[in-house]
């Protein structure tokens, strides 16, 4: 957590400087930035919630009142859980939220990508999606790997947003 906890700090301070909102869906990061986020003094003024999809049955408990996120798009792909950031923006209310899909490790995922890969996306005013290679089968560095990627897109993209 050590070094998502400054990252979410300066997220953090963005989103309640804009008076924005945060949601995410987290799989492989396992709720750690949720964690973060929530650890940070005033996190109710902008983050909302989350959940944590890390079984395909638990996906479509999520998405059943609107079907999967993108039936034509193969899932691990920066369309497919772009559409999920949408879904989970549009369930919450939120001005921005963050999805994530990966393999932390040791194996791969059912999907076919090998550990160390989650695919990012972003929901929001500058939308945006990134995949994320690690090229280790380290399941604890992975998914921290995974969550300081997703902070820094959100960032990166608050940033831009100014």
């Amino acid at each position: 957590m050590e070094n998502l906890l400054p990252l979410a700090a300066e997220v953090a301070d963005l989103l309640k400087k804009r008076g924005e909102t945060l949601a995410l869906s987290e799989s492989s990061m396992g709720g750690l930035v949720s964690a973060a986020l929530v650890a940070q003094p005033g996190a109710s003024a902008f983050y909302l919630g989350s959940t944590v999809i890390y079984t395909r049955g638990a996906a479509r408990a999520l998405y059943a009142l609107q079907g999967p996120p993108a039936p034509d798009v193969k899932p691990l792909t920066e369309p497919y859980v772009a559409a999920m950031a949408d879904v989970v923006r549009e369930k919450f209310g939120a001005t921005w939220a963050l999805a994530e899909m990966g393999a932390s490790g040791p194996s791969g995922s059912p999907y076919g990508p090998g550990p160390g890969t989650a695919v990012v996306g972003l929901a929001g005013p500058h939308p945006a999606s990134i995949t994320v290679s690690t090229g280790s089968a380290e399941r604890a560095a992975n998914m921290r790997a995974f969550g300081v990627a997703a902070l820094e897109l959100l960032k990166e993209r608050l940033t831009r947003a100014l």
